[in-house]
């Protein structure tokens, strides 16, 4: 059949680049990708792949490539490397991008009177300049041969502000007190702007649509955590592999009808 499940969700020989791939959400974006056929190169500044990553690498077609995104030029010489070697990608995942979870240092998580426009661009510039980068280059080489999809990574914080008192718990030990910062919610804003823009761009070429996480659990504070499961309606964080489906049903053909639009998979946050 020609729009049978085997085949939408199917991404063998599929060449795809995920940014910041050596990360958490993105070693399980590259999991679920390299396990439904997809070559996947991991564009990321780490240059050594994690555990998880090394051992996958030995049974599936999976390449590491050390790259600074938000330099044009290191995106358009790690892209020609390759092409050489597997082709035009057909998937990029935009999911790079500094974040200042609570336990930040206070350069990326001070008051928003006092905060350096130094720190603003070095997260902003980290999540927008690198996926304008990666898309002027890799979306530009999908363009010319009229297919491909575009998934840019970016948060519930980029459609609601942060609540700011889930993280008072730190003042409760002493510490100074963590503000969410604004160029983490402006960068992800941004992306959910960048995939309207391009998808009206490229139009039928390239389809161009968002994922927005919230938030997912590694470790944090019990009193953190608490305090945000009551800002959800499920009650919970993320597991880091609950986004996995989303990744693969955008990437694939299962959503070959949809662009410049977002999937949010954030436990309720957004919709209280």
């Amino acid at each position: 059949m020609k729009n049978s499940i085997e085949k939408i969700f199917n991404l063998k020989n599929k060449i795809a680049v995920i940014t910041g791939g050596m990360g958490t959400l993105g070693t399980e974006y590259t999991k679920t990708l390299a396990k439904v056929g997809a070559k996947v190169a991991i564009f990321d500044i780490v240059e050594k792949p994690n555990k998880i990553l090394a051992k996958l690498s030995r049974s599936y077609p999976i390449k590491f490539f050390k790259v600074d995104i938000t330099k044009k030029e290191e995106v358009k010489a790690t892209t020609k490397e390759l092409e050489k070697i597997w082709g035009t990608p057909h998937i990029l995942i935009n999911n790079a991008g500094i974040d200042a979870p609570p336990d930040s240092k206070e350069l990326f998580s001070g008051s928003f009177e006092n905060y350096p426009l130094d720190s603003f661009w070095k997260i902003y510039n980290s999540h927008v300049i690198g996926a304008i980068n990666c898309c002027q280059v890799i979306g530009g080489k999908m363009a010319k041969l009229g297919r491909g999809s575009i998934i840019n990574i970016a948060s519930h914080y980029g459609i609601n502000p942060p609540d700011q008192e889930i993280y008072q718990y730190r003042v409760e030990d002493g510490r100074k007190p963590f503000i969410k910062p604004i160029a983490y919610c402006l960068a992800k804003t941004s992306m959910i702007y960048l995939t309207k823009y391009l998808a009206a761009y490229w139009k039928d070429r390239v389809r161009v649509n968002t994922l927005v996480p919230g938030g997912v659990f590694k470790g944090h504070d019990p009193r953190f955590v608490k305090a945000y499961s009551a800002r959800t309606i499920l009650g919970r964080m993320a597991r880091k592999d609950e986004y996995n489906g989303a990744i693969l049903f955008l990437a694939s053909d299962a959503s070959s009808y949809m662009t410049g639009e977002m999937i949010v998979v954030d436990g309720g946050w957004t919709a209280k």
